[in-house]
């Protein structure tokens, strides 16, 4: 082996560790960790769950100790809402998702919301924002954006993606629009399986590309693939591995210049087939920069996967050039990112948007005491977790229920003398919530239905509150409007 060859290698290696987004348990990055960032390491995600972020300042004591052993991407998913991650997955967000901002179709207020969002992860070090979701959410049954998505429309999505994205990176942080081409349109969760958006390339520009042309254009960083099966553009391939997705579609149609960054690879979608290894080669062949590799993948994943690409580019399957190629893009993104980060925090915005986005029908009753409030069971999607919810903080004695049988009975005695309130998350998608409120209203008419996800199924309830979100400032606004705050 030659000395030309010895640097060539060590070049390549450390342009595949340039490439890799890992995670880590705990809020203290470990040793091996710090080692790879020393070693050219792009960067890390953080997750709730493995316990990074266990108090905003832990976070800030731990981006710290990562800077100190290089220049590195620090990424998060915190959309507000639903998905959060800087404390909101331990109280809820004290901003309200994206259909709420929808709801209220104030853009400036949008803007205004992902700007404080913004401000509050560059204060601890946060870096790349995963946000804000751009789908376009046309299926009710999704099971993995709903409450994500701004809404069914691509002109209103388009607007307010843009609106997001400006916001975010005028406090510092790049946005990265997702999950492209949009993962709106499906009725499977990428997490599981690899979905399918039936659409041809005429139906993807009056509807998916519409927000994502829109986020382009205010100049958002980054941009996520998500592991989607678009027969009528990749053959079955997910987009997330498909060059026709990401270099033809992404890069070429839409001219997108930014980096590229795929979402979760431990995600079936993307390598339950092959393996994640296999599916960052893949990846990388087909246009992406940065590869979020998932919650549980650490240093063994980070050796499998650099091992990979490297063997790849000796087997002439992946070219140095692509790899320099995303190296220069990340390289501008740092460049980006080395500048000022002016913006403050306005948590204010986030309860006023909450309030302007509660939607009432019907006259609220005169209680003489406080009402039974009576919360269904949810199960939350991968993506989401187990963020708390509903209207317990503003009503001691809430009862939860999972719906099943004898339950509206157990609810309608402890009722007796009260008011009632039944409050539901998504019960188009969940038969038992349906099944409870109809027969809570059976008996008693004057219960107030208060959905807390998207308000599809409406009962024949004589008052119904939809809030659009369950985050906490949407809970918030809720219990005002319910005289329990």
């Amino acid at each position: 082996m030659t000395t030309d060859d010895i640097a060539t290698a060590s070049d390549i290696a450390r342009l595949a560790r340039g490439t890799l987004l890992p995670s880590f348990p705990g809020a203290t990055a470990p040793r091996w960790l710090l080692d790879e960032l020393e070693a050219g390491l792009a960067g890390v995600t953080l997750f709730a769950l493995t316990g990074n972020v266990p108090s905003p300042e832990s976070l800030a004591a731990l981006t710290a100790q990562l800077r100190k052993a290089g220049d590195p991407f620090v990424a998060i998913d915190e959309e507000g809402g639903d998905v959060t991650r800087l404390g909101g997955h331990r109280s809820g967000s004290p901003y309200p998702g994206n259909a709420a901002l929808g709801a209220v179709d104030d853009t400036e207020l949008t803007r205004r919301i992902y700007r404080s969002m913004g401000a509050e992860l560059a204060e601890v070090g946060v870096n790349v924002n995963f946000a804000p979701s751009v789908d376009v959410n046309t299926a009710d049954d999704n099971p993995v954006i709903g409450t994500r998505s701004f809404g069914s429309d691509p002109g209103l999505v388009a607007r307010h993606a843009a609106a997001a994205v400006a916001g975010t990176q005028e406090a510092g942080v790049a946005a990265c629009a997702k999950h492209f081409p949009g993962h709106g349109a499906t009725v499977e969760d990428s997490h599981l399986m690899v979905p399918l958006v039936d659409a041809d390339l005429d139906l993807l520009e009056r509807r998916e590309l519409v927000p994502f042309r829109a986020a382009i254009e205010a100049g958002t960083r980054a941009v996520m693939t998500g592991h989607l099966n678009l027969p009528a553009i990749t053959r079955g391939t997910p987009a997330t591995l498909s060059h026709d997705a990401i270099t033809g579609l992404l890069r070429e149609r839409l001219g997108y210049r930014g980096v590229i960054v795929t979402d979760a690879l431990d995600m079936e979608g993307a390598s339950g087939a092959i393996g994640i290894p296999e599916a960052a080669v893949r990846a990388l062949a087909a246009g992406a920069d940065l590869l979020c590799l998932g919650p549980n993948e650490h240093a063994e994943t980070v050796r499998a996967v650099l091992a990979a690409i490297t063997g790849a580019v000796r087997a002439g399957r992946l070219s140095p050039g692509r790899l320099r190629d995303a190296a220069e893009r990340t390289a501008r993104l740092r460049a980006w990112l080395a500048g000022p980060s002016p913006a403050a925090a306005d948590r204010a915005a986030g309860l006023e948007a909450a309030r302007r986005a509660v939607r009432v029908s019907g006259a609220l009753p005169g209680w003489d005491g406080p009402p039974l409030v009576v919360e269904t069971e949810a199960t939350g999607n991968i993506a989401v977790g187990p963020t708390p919810w509903g209207l317990g903080p503003w009503a001691p004695d809430a009862v939860r229920t999972d719906g099943s049988d004898g339950a509206a009975a157990r609810v309608l005695k402890e009722a007796a003398g009260r008011g009632l309130v039944v409050v539901l998350r998504d019960a188009h998608r969940h038969a038992s919530q349906r099944a409870l409120a109809t027969a809570l209203l059976t008996a008693r008419p004057d219960t107030v239905v208060v959905e807390m996800g998207l308000p599809v199924w409406r009962p024949g309830s004589a008052v119904y509150v939809a809030t659009y979100g369950a985050a906490a400032a949407n809970a918030q606004a809720a219990a005002e409007i319910l005289g329990l705050a």
